[in-house]
């Protein structure tokens, strides 16, 4: 009995036969083909070579703009290297570098490459043949891939494929193919970039090219950010500021990061270890948006109202009387009134959603988002701090940034932290979905901190930093280094040792305030942070 394979008008790469030989049994010399696919592996090529190489010329169009990221990606077992979200990992060196060079001639001899435009518009694969006026063309579910092929040495994926019967059909295909090819608006010429992609896999370059190209990609977002941020600043004047002249370089180094994190995120917060002077940066990044006629208001406890008023008095105590600070201050307990006055401020006819920027000191006293009074029928009919602070001044009326300052964000578990972060995405928990890629708040530090809880259990002599460092997701350290300016004593100490000269020592605990973890979770953050 004959099998499905001969048949079939099916290839699934399974038991009806691959799209590899419906290609080699199609393909002749002189053979023009036309190909869609949202993938293009060097390897796919180098298992087809032998009837590829017989064509007279190929239209390649990639149904995903982000080619150079599927030149090779992690779906074929002949990998000598994998490109995704991980990074580039070399297996085989000497392998790449031949299949790259002969690949690369290939599509310099007889290769177009084209790319869709815009992500996610275009889904189909399809294989267009024409030879001597003769067409024959499969689609459906097979990228240009050693196991989209069927040619996977272990195994290949299970497709469905159908092979196109009719001439009127496959002159209606290759029609729509040529439409879609030569509509510039959908699509742009990138056999170029394929190629100088491709030739830096097989060139030898020296050893030191290599170490510095590798220097250069892992602090080159850090370099741009830090370049772009200080042109930024300079375009006020800042730098001219009686507070700007009092930091230290760290200070001014963690007043920049704050800066560059708020226009970019809309917040940030400044989790600098006891006695490192957050008091000093957060008025410098105040400072930086009243030079852009923002209005700003800083809420702090009531007991550190008088440190904050200091700074924008007309009185001989205020060390920056010159730099003019016209901030608002108002106290947590504020956010509980209707009326009457703080300090000069009339809380009945204040507009609490007017403000460009809010500065939240001592932020981990809004850990937890307690809900307000209810009447019996469920309605709120008194909110508590935390609902007046987001409902009332950061998600009504202008759109506000939010710089928070506390030297432990986090005093029992994460869900602290996210509580306070709720505060630069005004609620929405997959705010940072596209800019990071973390589609959840709440997801990546609930599972942070089980990781944590884990890793705090054991013994003593048992826990090791390097152990627990690996186990935490990488969605969490990039939620940390993009939000936050978290930096120990021992690491100014390390970076900034003429800085320390200068300041004499650090402060005694007695001198500062501090607030102390409160479980072993706690620590183990702040554990993190020096380890970091």
């Amino acid at each position: 009995m004959p099998s499905p394979a001969n048949n079939s008008g099916l290839r699934d790469n399974h038991t009806r036969g691959t799209v590899a030989d419906f290609l080699t049994e199609k393909i002749h010399d002189g053979s023009k083909l036309s190909i869609v696919s949202a993938y293009f592996t060097i390897y796919a090529y180098d298992a087809l070579k032998g009837v590829l190489d017989r064509v007279d010329h190929l239209d390649f169009l990639f149904g995903e703009p982000s080619f150079v990221n599927r030149l090779d990606p992690n779906k074929t077992e002949k990998k000598s290297f994998i490109i995704d979200a991980d990074g580039l990992e070399l297996a085989n060196k000497l392998q790449q570098k031949r299949v790259a060079k002969e690949c690369a001639d290939w599509i310099e001899r007889k290769v177009n490459i084209k790319t869709i435009k815009q992500s996610n518009l275009l889904h189909g694969k399809m294989y267009h043949v024409a030879t001597a006026g003769v067409a024959d063309a499969i689609l459906g579910s097979s990228n240009f891939t050693v196991r989209g092929l069927g040619l996977g040495a272990t195994g290949n994926n299970i497709e469905l494929n159908l092979i196109v019967d009719g001439n009127r059909d496959r002159q209606e295909l290759k029609q729509w193919f040529d439409e879609l090819w030569n509509d510039e608006a959908l699509v742009k010429d990138v056999k170029q970039e394929v190629l100088n992609y491709l030739r830096q896999l097989y060139e030898n370059n020296a050893p030191e090219f290599i170490y510095y190209k590798t220097l250069f990609h892992i602090f080159e977002k850090f370099l741009g950010d830090a370049g772009k941020t200080d042109a930024d600043l300079g375009k006020t004047s800042l730098f001219e500021t009686e507070v700007w002249k009092r930091l230290f370089e760290f200070q001014k180094d963690g007043a920049k990061g704050a800066i560059n994190k708020i226009l970019r995120h809309n917040g940030c917060i400044i989790a600098d270890s006891v006695g490192l002077g957050k008091t000093y940066e957060a008025l410098a990044v105040i400072k930086y948006f009243e030079l852009k006629n923002e209005r700003v208001l800083v809420l702090c406890p009531k007991k550190l109202r008088d440190n904050w008023t200091v700074y924008r008095a007309n009185s001989l105590l205020n060390p920056f009387i010159a730099d003019r600070f016209r901030y608002d201050v108002l106290s947590h307990t504020d956010l509980s009134r209707e009326t009457g006055y703080s300090g000069d401020i009339n809380l009945g006819t204040l507009n609490w959603g007017n403000y460009d920027l809010i500065v939240i000191d001592e932020s981990h006293n809004f850990r937890n988002n307690t809900p307000g009074k209810r009447d019996d029928e469920g309605n709120i009919i008194r909110k508590s701090r935390y609902q007046r602070l987001m409902d009332d001044i950061i998600k009504s009326g202008v759109h506000t940034k939010v710089l928070l300052v506390s030297a432990t964000p986090v005093n029992n578990d994460l869900k602290d932290l996210r509580n306070q972060l709720y505060f630069l995405t005004e609620n929405r928990d997959d705010a940072f979905a596209e800019s990071l890629g973390i589609g959840s708040l709440k997801e990546t530090l609930t599972t942070a901190q089980k990781v944590f809880s884990l890793w705090a259990r054991k013994h003593t002599s048992e826990r090791k930093t390097c152990e627990l460092l690996e186990k935490l997701n990488a969605s969490f350290f990039k939620l940390l280094d993009e939000l936050t300016i978290a930096r120990s004593r021992k690491h100014i100490q390390k970076y900034y040792k003429a800085t320390i000269a200068e300041l004499g020592g650090f402060p005694g605990a007695r001198e500062t305030r501090i607030h102390l973890p409160r479980d072993r979770s706690a620590r183990s953050i702040s554990l993190l942070r020096q380890a970091q």
